[in-house]
């Protein structure tokens, strides 16, 4: 698998995991469905399954070697690598965008997912009664969590830990966003915004040769919090795949089935027309984090007004985001068959 990989096909790798990045750091929006639609969801459970005891005692004995090809390395790495450079490049973008064009983000994402709903349906030519349960069932979880009223934060390291396992689910389980999960456990700003700001804050002293961080104890509590949060995503992110990896090989049909709902659930979560509502104190005053942001706790929605041309430029963006998806479905099948 890995010796037959093009210089074209590590280059698409990379790109790949750049849009699985930007795709997790999106509240509602799952890496996840980028695997999916882009065709290579089963390699990187599978890939993700060989992180096992094998491959520990692999490491311990030094064998290296062994365990680049055990572990399906140069995919597992290529993907990782594109994940790492998003974080720094286009997901700062998205954070652009988002912040002065939010609608239209929203719209486009909002067409990606229906245009990876039509591709996967269309890719589905077995439907039965059974399946087609399996597809609402799917759709009413999806929709019910979008629905969920968000908890307040709690930064108690055994939580942490819990959101960690499930916060990486966006990873694993296409049109379940982890930001999204995060939000609705009250842990969105603290672990992927204030321990992040404290890692990269802490990073920069460290440089510098200045370690007075020691002695800052919030920065060390979001340190330390951080490290369990990627603890908890790191146990997530392996035991998820093996479960997974085992339903694939046991029920696969049923489990496609019930992604494709779960992606369709998902829509009411991106919706593009939507207010921010932001979290408030007693007083009702609006609570902000540490860099002074407001703290997002939910999203009111609504039916867009067509007699602004604000929504018809939403319109085509939902049109973009459909014909992007189909277009990379169509490239990736195309160089299948090639």
């Amino acid at each position: 698998m890995q010796q037959t990989r093009t210089f074209s096909d590590k280059v698409f790798l990379v790109l790949k995991g750049l849009a699985m990045g930007a795709a997790n750091k999106v509240p509602g929006v799952s890496g996840g469905v980028v695997a999916f639609v882009a065709g290579f969801y089963e390699e990187f459970i599978y890939s993700l399954q060989k992180i096992n005891f094998k491959a520990f005692k692999l490491l311990i004995n030094g064998r290296f070697k062994t365990l680049y090809a055990y572990t399906n390395g140069k995919f597992l790495g290529l993907l990782i690598l594109g994940m790492v450079i998003s974080y720094f490049s286009v997901s700062k973008l998205l954070d652009y965008l988002i912040l002065h064009y939010e609608l239209y983000v929203w719209a486009s994402f909002f067409g990606m997912i229906i245009g990876s709903i039509y591709y996967i349906f269309r890719e589905f030519d077995d439907w039965s009664k059974k399946l087609v349960l399996y597809v609402v069932a799917g759709v009413i979880a999806g929709i019910s969590i979008s629905f969920l009223e968000p908890a307040r934060e709690n930064d108690n390291l055994w939580f942490v830990f819990f959101c960690g396992i499930v916060g990486v689910s966006g990873m694993t389980l296409p049109g379940l966003s982890g930001s999204f999960i995060l939000i609705l456990f009250g842990n969105y700003v603290l672990l992927l915004v204030d321990s992040v700001n404290a890692l990269f804050d802490t990073i920069a002293q460290v440089v510098l040769l200045d370690f007075s961080f020691l002695d800052n104890d919030g920065q060390m509590r979001l340190l330390q919090v951080l490290m369990v949060f990627s603890l908890g995503s790191l146990v997530g992110l392996v035991s998820l795949s093996h479960l997974l990896g085992y339903v694939l090989k046991k029920f696969k049909k049923e489990t496609y089935a019930v992604i494709i709902g779960f992606i369709a659930g998902s829509l009411g979560v991106v919706w593009p027309w939507k207010e921010k509502i932001y979290k408030t104190n007693a007083e009702g005053e609006i609570l902000i984090d540490i860099k002074g942001n407001q703290i997002l706790d939910n999203y009111d929605r609504y039916f867009p007004d067509f007699a602004v041309s604000e929504t018809w430029m939403a319109l085509v963006f939902i049109l973009l985001g459909i014909f992007i998806v189909l277009g990379l479905a169509w490239y990736e099948n195309r160089n299948k068959t090639v």
